[in-house]
């Protein structure tokens, strides 16, 4: 079994929602500190912990479990999307060191 185009579409626009508030999730990490030793990588975490838990719930929601075809296709989706979501993270903390050097 591989992944519905609805359930791609869907996955797709919950990595865009979170990509879209990336800035909102860096913040949540940055309350960890010390705890945390990267705000970026504990920000990357917690957005890939949510679209996983998306991923899920879709499949709960029509009452199916996804197989481990599905898993592996979710994981490359959200592998090839991983660059855009760091680069979303990073940019504000880019945006802040230039403002400090000016």
């Amino acid at each position: 079994m591989t992944i519905s185009k609805e359930n791609k579409d869907f996955i797709d626009s919950l990595i865009d929602y979170y990509i879209n508030e990336s800035e909102s999730y860096r913040q949540i990490a940055e309350n960890f500190v010390p705890e945390v030793e990267s705000v970026a990588d504990t920000a990357f975490g917690i957005i890939t912990g949510c679209v996983y838990s998306g991923f899920l719930q879709a499949y709960q929601n029509q009452q199916q479990t996804p197989g481990l075809e599905d898993i592996k296709e979710f994981n490359r989706i959200l592998k090839d999307r991983a660059p855009l979501i760091k680069k979303a993270i990073l940019e504000p903390i880019r945006e802040q060191i230039l403002k400090k050097d000016d």
